[in-house]
């Protein structure tokens, strides 16, 4: 999953990023309100935090304008301003949700995990697919075939989220760029042919029916074969 984080904080701005990308986002980040708004309407981000209190421009403008272009990426507000009437604000101006400071970082975890399987459709705690679970907090999947013992397999970090990214969507066709940009963040050094990499080293994970590829359109998960892999 790719994130955007605004937060004008140097040291916050940091220690986030640092542990985001520790729990399996990929990152962007930025301490100017002007730049987050252009990256959050132009960039394919998953999830964005975007904190209020920017010294350039506002939170809630800046939110407000990407509702009004349509830009429906779930935005989580993180702020000093608790008072009710400015939680109402954010609302209003289109945030799903509110998180202030201080905080621990394992709620900000599990509220940009909801928002991120609200936004998929996933109404389960888990994210599951097939004989697959996923473990988010260790970043390791769980596999249990119709028969035969349970497996419990660390994953890389890629592995972890280019999986969790095909899991969110299955049976939806990625084509190998649209998975570049979900996976990595905008910096990230990245070899051509990186994805089908990754593919190859999950289809020996999961099964290589697991995994399937359109001709000429990308990848696809396909939950079914799931159900017999060993």
């Amino acid at each position: 999953m790719r994130l955007l984080l605004i937060e004008d904080d140097t040291a916050l701005n940091q220690e986030l990023s640092q542990q985001l990308r520790k729990h399996g986002f990929a990152v962007d980040s930025t301490q100017k309100g002007i730049d987050g708004a252009f990256m959050g309407e132009t960039e394919p981000y998953d999830v964005i935090i975007l904190d209020l209190g920017l010294p350039d421009l506002s939170g809630l403008d800046i939110l407000s304008q990407w509702r009004k272009k349509q830009v429906v990426t779930p935005v989580l507000i993180l702020t000093a301003r608790g008072a009710w009437h400015e939680k109402v604000d954010g609302f209003k101006a289109g945030a799903d949700d509110y998180l202030t400071k201080p905080f621990h970082i394992e709620e900000l975890l599990v509220r940009l995990q909801a928002l991120i399987r609200r936004a998929a459709g996933v109404t389960n705690t888990n994210i599951s697919s097939g004989g697959l679970t996923l473990d988010e907090p260790t970043q390791s999947l769980h596999l249990q075939p119709e028969t035969g013992e349970e497996q419990h397999i660390e994953l890389t970090s890629i592995e972890f989220r280019l999986l969790r990214y095909l899991m969110l969507h299955p049976r939806k066709i990625f084509s190998t760029s649209h998975l570049l940009e979900h996976v990595y963040d905008f910096y990230d050094e990245k070899e051509s042919n990186v994805i089908e990499v990754y593919i190859s080293r999950l289809r020996k994970i999961i099964g290589k029916e697991a995994i399937c590829t359109r001709r000429g359109q990308g990848y696809y998960l396909n939950p079914d074969a799931l159900k017999t892999n060993k």
